[in-house]
């Protein structure tokens, strides 16, 4: 049995009420290409759009008509990469490069647009530069892997997490899962976790749609341009 896991972040989706915004900023001054812009498939007057950070990883942008447009520091938006804000929403967008060099080439590219940014400051697992994007997104790049977790996991820090010795183990070391071939099927509402935030009974119509129904009534492969 192996430790099965997701492996990265396929695309972080981000709200929008100005899609061309985004997606200029996230070309022009972060230099990622536009990859997709498309009606969201199944949401009504929704654009879905993605730029490319590598071609297994995308940031998306999700403009629905009902996006509310007002800021509340602390509450919609933390300000900055150390504010507060609601818990469960993105504080900020950490974003990788393969070296301290492309770090710093990276800082140059963003500076050359007319943003401001702030750092390097080296955090010891990983280095990191800090900038705002549109719409209050509050952004990172950062450079580092291979976190050794024996000096980053502060035994004071578990403790104020209520994090016991056997829990910390067991976090550091997540259990063997042997896979079953998409044979398990859902679980019964009194175990439920982690519910999406829809009424229970919408929740409850939704998942009790079988798997292969699922598949075949909302499954949209046609890209909207046809191939050349």
């Amino acid at each position: 049995m192996t430790v099965l896991h997701p492996t990265g972040v396929n695309h972080l989706a981000l709200s929008t009420r100005d899609m061309k915004t985004q997606l200029m900023f996230w070309s022009d001054v972060m230099g990622c290409a536009v990859k997709a812009l498309y009606w969201m498939h199944g949401v009504e007057g929704t654009f879905h759009g993605f730029v490319e950070l590598s071609p297994e990883s995308y940031v998306a942008f999700v403009q629905h008509p009902d996006n509310p447009e007002e800021v509340e520091l602390g509450v919609t938006h933390p300000g900055s990469a150390t504010g507060p804000v609601t818990a469960g929403t993105m504080q900020h967008v950490a974003l990788h490069t393969e070296s301290f060099a492309s770090l710093l080439a990276l800082r140059d590219r963003i500076r050359a647009k007319g943003v401001q940014v702030m750092g390097p400051i080296d955090h010891g697992m990983l280095q990191s530069i800090y900038f705002g994007g549109p719409e209050g997104l509050s952004l990172e790049v950062t450079t580092g892997s291979d976190i050794p977790a024996d000096q980053w996991i502060d035994p004071e820090v578990v403790d104020l997490c209520g994090i016991s010795d056997a829990e910390i183990e067991a976090l550091k070391h997540p259990e063997p899962y042997e896979a079953e071939g998409g044979a398990v099927s859902q679980p019964p509402r009194e175990k439920w976790q982690n519910a999406t935030l829809l009424p229970v009974k919408y929740h409850d119509a939704v998942m009790r749609i079988p798997d292969e129904v699922a598949w075949d009534r909302f499954s949209e492969t046609t890209p909207p341009v046809e191939a050349s």
